[in-house]
C-alpha cells in the first residue's frame, strides 16, 4: 500500500464524522509524521449488532490512516450503568466482545494488528486510579456529572449513584489510557465537552474528540439490542438478514432519516473504499435497465429523492452489501470452537417457565358435572383397592 500524504491521513480520519472537538491536536501529530493515539470504548453488555459497523467502519478507516487504536472493553462501565449487564456474566461477555470487534474491524479490510485491547477493570481499580476519582468527585458538581452522562446512562426516577460515576470514570480513561483523542457517538457530545473541562482540574492535558452520526434502526429511532426488530444480529443467518431488511421502513423520495441510505453513506461506500474500489451498485436487470453505479452518497440520495432509487430497489442492493460483510464475520464464528462456547455462557439462552395448571374446579364451561366428579373418585377408590 502506497504511503498516505498527511492531507489523505486527515481526510480519511475526518471522513463523515458529525463533529470533531480539537482537530489541531490530531491535525500536529499526523503533519508531524507520527501516529495518533485513539480510543473507543464500549460497555460490554448486550450482544454487538449491526449497527456497530458504524463505529467500526470509522476505527477501520482510522487504523487505515496509521493511527493506533485502543479499544476499551469496558466491564466496570457495564455494570455501573444501572446493572445492564450482570456482574457474573461479565468476564464472558467480555471475551465475545473481543472476538466480535476483531471480526468486525476484518470485515471491513483492515488489519488488526495495530488494535489494542484493554479490559477497563485491570487499571480501574489501581489506588491512582480511585484517587483520581475522589479527586474529580471533590471538583465536579452532582449537577455536571449528571448533565455529562445524560445521553449514555440509563436515567431513572430514584436513579442508582453509580450513574454519577459512569461519566467520572469515562473521562479518566483519556489520561490512564494515555491516548490523544477519544472516540464515540455524538450522544456523548456532553461527556466529551465535559472532559475538556475536568482532566485540566487535575493537572491534565485535553484531548480530542470525535464523533460519528447515530444512525436510525430499521424501524427508525436507534439500533437497539433489546429491540429485535430494530437491529440485525451479527449471527443472524442470511435469511433473517433479508426479511428484516425487507420490513425496514424506507418511505419513497424521503431520503432524511432512511435507515438504509445511512447503511450505504457510513458503511458500505467507506469500506469499499477501504477493499479497493469506492462504490454501491444498484441492478436493474429486473427492469432491464443497466445497474446504478454510486460513488458519492450525494447523488444517490438525490436519485432516491426523485423516485429513480426506489424502496424496491435499494433493499436488495443493501441486503447484498450486508451479506458481503457479514459473510466473513460468520465464517469466523463457525471456524472457532472458542468463539462458539463463549456465546453460550455470555448469552444464556432464557430458561422457559413451566406453566402451572390451574385447578378451576367443576363451575366452568366444559367441565365435569358434580356426578362425574363422585364417579371417578370412586373408580380412583376401586383402584386403590385392587392394588
Amino acid at each position: 500500500m502506497a504511503t498516505k500524504t498527511p492531507a489523505e491521513r486527515l481526510a480519511l480520519i475526518k471522513e463523515n464524522l458529525a463533529e470533531f472537538l480539537n482537530p489541531e491536536i490530531i491535525e500536529d501529530i499526523v503533519n508531524e509524521g507520527r501516529n495518533p493515539r485513539i480510543y473507543w470504548g464500549t460497555a460490554t453488555t448486550g450482544r454487538p449488532h449491526a449497527g456497530y459497523l458504524v463505529p467500526a467502519v470509522k476505527m477501520a478507516q482510522m487504523l487505515a490512516a496509521g493511527c493506533d487504536m485502543v479499544v476499551l472493553l469496558a466491564d466496570i462501565h457495564g455494570f455501573l450503568d444501572n446493572l445492564k449487564a450482570p456482574i457474573e456474566l461479565v468476564e464472558h461477555r467480555v471475551k465475545y466482545y473481543r472476538f466480535a470487534i476483531t471480526a468486525l474491524l476484518q470485515a471491513c479490510g483492515v488489519s488488526t494488528a495495530k488494535v489494542e485491547f484493554v479490559l477497563g477493570s485491570s487499571y480501574q481499580k489501581t489506588p491512582d486510579y480511585i484517587m483520581d476519582i475522589y479527586k474529580l468527585c471533590s471538583v465536579t458538581s452532582e449537577h455536571k456529572a449528571k448533565k455529562a452522562g445524560a445521553e449514555i446512562v440509563k436515567q431513572t426516577t430514584d436513579a442508582p449513584l453509580s450513574g454519577l460515576l459512569y461519566p467520572i470514570l469515562q473521562v479518566l480513561d483519556e489520561q490512564y489510557l494515555n491516548v490523544d483523542a477519544q472516540f464515540g457517538g455524538v450522544d456523548q457530545r456532553k461527556l466529551f465537552t465535559a472532559a475538556k473541562e475536568w482532566l485540566p482540574k487535575l493537572g491534565y492535558r485535553q484531548r480530542a474528540h470525535l464523533m460519528n452520526e447515530m444512525i436510525p434502526g430499521l424501524q427508525g429511532g436507534k439500533m437497539s439490542s433489546s429491540d429485535p426488530d430494530s437491529k440485525i444480529d451479527l449471527l443472524d443467518p442470511p435469511e433473517v438478514i433479508s426479511k428484516k431488511i425487507k420490513k425496514a421502513e424506507a418511505a419513497p423520495r424521503v431520503a432524511e432519516g432512511n435507515g438504509l441510505l445511512a447503511y450505504v453513506e457510513h458503511v458500505f461506500l467507506p469500506v469499499a473504499e477501504l477493499k479497493g474500489k469506492r462504490e454501491f451498485v444498484i441492478h436493474r436487470e429486473r427492469d432491464g435497465l443497466e445497474p446504478l453505479v454510486y460513488t458519492e452518497i450525494a447523488q444517490m440520495r438525490s436519485d432516491y429523492e426523485n423516485d429513480i432509487v426506489t424502496p424496491q430497489l435499494l433493499k436488495p442492493a443493501v441486503t447484498k452489501a450486508l451479506h458481503d460483510i457479514m459473510t466473513p464475520i460468520q465464517d469466523a464464528y463457525n471456524a472457532s470452537k472458542e468463539w462458539q462456547e463463549i456465546t453460550l455462557l455470555a448469552y444464556p439462552p432464557p430458561v422457559k417457565k413451566e406453566k402451572k395448571v390451574k385447578n378451576r374446579g367443576t363451575r366452568f364451561p366444559g367441565a365435569a358435572g358434580p356426578e362425574a366428579a363422585v364417579d371417578g373418585a370412586d373408580e380412583m377408590a376401586k383402584l386403590d383397592i385392587k392394588n
